[in-house]
């Protein structure tokens, strides 16, 4: 099937509607009889497939005898129909979110295991997200991308504080990479202290993303598909370690002033 004609259909054009609009944009003007050979549509069909894209406003017809239907522009009418798309996914958004987080917190007992690279950073692009004050970070390795995922994150949400405790440096691909130096170099609040091959993400005190993961025999590369991530919404917890991670950075930037 030609593509024009899949993306005509996938923003609520039937076939026949969205066959008729493509041979139009070739014609531009022209005859129900002409446009249904061009398209291939039966007679029987075309004029009531032709009222209906003038209703949903993709044609014109002019009067005369016999009727001319005129194509309107591509740009003005898929434009106009992705702002309409774009502002109903926004909304639906919007109203699922709001069902997703009062479900999360009816849930009984609200930890979950994350398997895979992708699907951790994006859970926690999505906790960043959530995120209303605070996101506290201890950082002991990253994954390839997760620096330039959590960076893009944090710039979203300019009025986050964040604060990060990490490691100078990990190695992704056999390659060292300067934790430190990269968080800096994004303005980005990072302190240098002695973090375990582990990570960790709190949000707000009220949720936490644990991130553990298999290391090479040399200890320097991480084996990706063993990671796992361990989403804590007990807020008691993660309460707890919000605090410890305080009492730690406290300490970090004494003995730095000291």
């Amino acid at each position: 099937m030609d593509e024009n004609i899949t993306v005509l259909k996938g923003i609520g054009l039937t076939l026949y509607e969205a066959q008729a609009y493509v041979a139009l944009t070739a014609l531009i003007q022209s005859t129900a009889v002409e446009i249904a050979e061009k398209s291939n549509i039966p007679r029987s069909k075309i004029y009531d497939v032709l009222k209906k894209l003038n209703e949903k406003d993709f044609i014109e017809i002019e009067d005369g005898r016999p009727l001319t239907y005129i194509v309107k522009s591509p740009i003005e009418v898929l434009s106009r129909e992705k702002e309409k798309i774009d502002s109903n996914l926004d909304d639906a958004i919007t109203r699922l979110t709001n069902v997703y987080e009062n479900g999360m917190n009816q849930v009984q007992a609200p930890i979950w295991r994350i398997y895979g690279v992708e699907k951790i950073i994006s859970q926690e692009v999505e906790i960043i997200k959530r995120a209303k004050n605070t996101v506290n970070m201890r950082i002991g390795f990253l994954f390839e991308g997760e620096g330039k995922a959590l960076v893009k994150a944090f710039k979203n949400k300019r009025s986050l504080k964040v604060n990060i405790l990490a490691s100078p440096t990990c190695y992704i691909n056999n390659e060292e990479f300067k934790i430190i130096e990269f968080f800096k170099e994004n303005n980005i609040n990072v302190q240098k202290a002695d973090i375990p091959f582990v990570k960790v993400m709190i949000s707000d005190s009220k949720e936490m993303l644990h991130t553990y993961t298999k290391f090479s025999e040399d200890k320097r590369n991480v084996i990706p598909e063993t990671a796992i991530g361990i989403w804590n919404k007990y807020e008691e917890i993660a309460k707890n370690y919000d605090d410890r991670f305080m009492n730690q950075l406290k300490k970090t930037k004494n003995k730095k002033s000291t």
